[in-house]
This record gives structure tokens, sequence and C-alpha cells, in this order.
């Protein structure tokens, strides 16, 4: 894995060149920013970087990811098959992670879930994980050089975890460096945060997809651009995009008809709308959450009749013609805490069935705010 594989962040990665020319390289570094703006590809090929002693068998081994001095850890969930006082860690799904990886390192949390066979459990980085990485940080490099432990959405970790994994970071093993993956660093404590060296990793540029789409994916210079429009800085949602039938085509169904139900006040249907929504997976529910803030916004927005304001697909266009008008400067804030509080609750486990009928009926009133 090299640089040359990361999509655009030539300003990140020129960042952490600089760190290890001034030898001003941390123990301890954080890649912040949102999902699918390339934090992963950006930690592993810097790992890499840090790895490749120049040697044919070292270059061998980092292309395939199987370097003995490159750590990855992970969220994990438990299987009906692990015993009733095993933690997790991230060796026992070593084979599942190392597959997904190897097709890309441009993923979401619900298809590492999917991976793993575990669509509807929440995934977490047990107390377990720190001491395995105690144990494995502790054996002296095999190569003479750095060892690098690269940990994916650090935000997952239990409290236990969390508290083990603060004590490795301020007594770091030698030549040992940590790369973390955040998208939500708030969640993480407030002492790990204070210990490492955050870069925000920002959305990949407009430019930057459209050139990754025509050079890799092969498309015409229009859907490109287009495709890179709607993407958002995210190569995540650009692939998204080039897939048929896409999830984003059932988002765009359930809101559409979550919004026809809510407008008709057709109470029975709602609630088995819900039902069909709870039924999806928990990662599955918070993106539909997340989807549900971009179509009412972008509703919003389309009022105002500036396309340059305005990314929707043609479809999702078509349907915001003659929906556009029900959301306005009364309801959008209400909508908008609404479904961020779905997402909380959704998060800390909630009743789905509940949350979401709860939504529903929320938005008959909502609607009629004019």
């Amino acid at each position: 894995m090299s640089f040359d594989e990361v999509i655009g962040q030539k300003e990140a990665e020129e960042r952490l060149l600089q760190l290890v020319r001034e030898e001003r390289l941390p123990h301890a570094l954080m890649l912040c920013g949102p999902q699918g703006c390339g934090k992963l590809p950006l930690a592993v090929a810097f790992a890499c970087y840090l790895l490749d002693n120049g040697t044919p068998s070292a270059k061998a081994m980092l292309a395939k990811l199987e370097h003995p001095d490159l750590h990855f850890t992970y969220p994990t969930i438990k299987l009906p098959s692990m015993g009733a006082e095993h933690k997790p860690v991230s060796d026992d799904f070593a084979k599942d992670w190392h597959e997904l990886v190897m097709r890309g390192l441009y993923f979401t949390m619900e298809e590492w879930m999917t991976a793993m066979g575990a669509e509807n459990q929440q995934a977490i980085i047990t107390a377990g994980e720190s001491d395995d990485l105690v144990r494995k940080l502790s054996l002296k490099s095999s190569q003479g050089g750095y060892k690098v432990s690269v940990i994916w959405l650090p935000e997952r970790m239990n409290i236990e975890c969390a508290n083990k994994l603060l004590k490795l970071i301020e007594e770091p093993p030698q030549q040992t460096v940590f790369i973390m993956v955040c998208e939500e660093p708030d969640k993480l404590l407030e002492t790990i945060r204070s210990r490492v060296q955050r870069i925000d990793v920002k959305k990949i540029s407009n430019e930057a997809i459209e050139q990754a789409l025509i050079e890799k994916r092969g498309i015409s210079a229009d859907d490109a651009h287009r495709i890179a429009r709607l993407a958002n800085g995210s190569w995540i949602k650009a692939l998204d995009e080039l897939q048929v039938g896409s999830e984003n085509e059932l988002f765009l169904d359930m809101y559409v008809m979550l919004m026809r139900l809510a407008y008709q006040r057709k109470i029975k249907d709602l609630r088995k709308w819900s039902e069909q929504l709870a039924g999806m997976g928990r990662e599955k529910q918070k993106r539909w959450l997340t989807y549900f803030l971009r179509m009412t916004r972008e509703n919003f927005m389309y009022n105002f009749q500036n396309e340059e304001l305005v990314y929707m697909t043609q479809r999702e266009e078509d349907f915001a013609k003659n929906f556009a008008r029900f959301v306005n400067e009364k309801n959008i804030l209400p909508i908008t805490d609404m479904a961020n509080l779905a997402i909380r609750d959704i998060g800390q486990n909630a009743n789905g069935k509940i949350v979401f009928f709860d939504l529903a009926l929320q938005m008959i009133v909502l609607l009629l705010q004019k």
C-alpha cells in the first residue's frame, strides 16, 4: 500500500512525511475526518512508508499487508461459538479483516459487519484487545525498525479498553507508533485525545474524485463530474453512485414512503414502515437517518432554486420538485433535531420500532408547519 493509492489528501500526506523528515514523529497520531475521506488508506500508506526498509522481502510483505510489525486493531463482535469468558479481539477475525482490506481500504462499518457475519450487533473494541496489544508491542521489532499499530475507530473502545490503551500510550514500547483512525473523536477519553497528535483529514476535493473516477473506473468526464458533486468528498459515496441498485436507492424509497404516509396520516402503514426499518441492522439504521438528514437539507435548499446549492440524484430531484415546499424555515430545525436524537437513541440500543414509529408520528405534525 502506497500513497499513490490514496484518493487526493496530498496536504495530509505531506504533513505526515514532514514529521518524519524533521524527526518530529510523535508516538501517537490520530487521523480524524468524515467517512469516505480516506483516513484508513492514508494511515495504512503511512504505516507502510514507516516500515519499508527498502528490502524486497519488506516490500513483498507490505504489498500483502502481512508485515509482522504492522498490527491492526478494529471493532469486533462476540460470536455464539465463543466462550462466556472470552473477550473478542481483532485476531479472532484476522482472516475476514485481511480479505476485506485487500479488496480495498475504502469501506464502511456495515461492510465490516457483513464480513464478520453479524449485521445486527454493535461492534466494539474490548479490553481483551488492549491486553493483546500490550503483548504484541512488547516484543522487539522483527525487522529492526518501527512497530506500527493502526487502530480503526478507537471511539468504539469500551471504557476498560480505553483506560488500558491510555496507559500504553503514556508509556509506549520503544520505536512504536500508534496511528488512530477516528470519525467521532469527541467520544474518546479526553486523556487519550490530549496525548495524541491530531491531524484533521478533509473531505476529498471534487477534482480528485473526478480524476480518480476517470482513471480508476474509466467513466466519462461528464459522469465523473456529476458523481463527484453527489459524493460530497467521500470516495465511498462515489463508488456507491456507480453501483446499480445501490443502498441509496433503498434509502430514497424509505424516505419517500415516510413522507407520503405521514402527509396522508396513515398511522397503520407508518407502523409497518417503522417495523421494516427496525428490521435493518443498527449500522444501516444510522446510515438511513444520516441519509434522512441529507435529503431533508437538500429539499430545504431546493426551495431557493439555486442548483449550485443542491446535491441530488435525478430521482431525488424528481421527488423534491413536489415535496420540497413542505420543508421550510419553521420545521427544518425541529426535523433535524428529531433525526439527531433518533441517531443517538439507535446508537444506545434503543428499540428500533419505537424510535422509528415515534419519528414517523412526529413527521405528521411537522409537515403541517408552514
